[in-house]
């Protein structure tokens, strides 16, 4: 058989040519399911994290609560301390989040961190602003009252 006109028996095509910069014909089958994979982790990694605050919003009450008072209470929480509030917008220059109600908090500080706070339940966060909104009224009649 005769190669075709205009062509020579010497103008093979390198098999490596196709091949991103870096990969070797050896591996190139490899790379291409290591690509895949990490492609589908990626895409997978944003589902969830695109699911993820909007469940955990209306686990925590979001109807009833905005983001920034659940924001707010997950803080009073987790630093066991009632006058910490979200600030929105934060500060560009503020102190890094947490860091200002880190010395209230009950947690075991050292190499592994261990918490010693509450889990919060179904809609808890509900209740507990409730319960401090109903605190907060009290005590102005109180002060109002004097």
């Amino acid at each position: 058989m005769t190669p075709p006109a205009g062509s020579s028996a010497t103008d093979e095509k390198d098999p490596a040519a196709d091949l991103p910069a870096g990969t070797t014909p050896y591996y190139a089958r490899m790379h291409k399911y290591i690509k895949r994979a990490v492609l589908v982790c990626l895409i997978a990694l944003v589902i969830e994290g695109a699911f993820t605050l909007p469940f955990m919003a209306v686990w925590y009450g979001y109807p009833t609560l905005s983001l920034t008072e659940i924001c707010s209470g997950l803080l009073k929480v987790r630093y066991s301390d009632d006058t910490l509030e979200c600030k929105v917008p934060y500060p560009p220059l503020g102190p890094p989040e947490g860091a200002e109600g880190k010395d209230t908090a009950r947690d075991e500080w050292g190499i592994q961190p261990v918490p010693k706070y509450d889990r919060i339940g179904f809609r808890e966060l509900v209740r507990i602003h409730e319960e401090s909104e109903a605190r907060k009224a009290a005590q102005q009649q109180e002060d109002s009252a004097r």
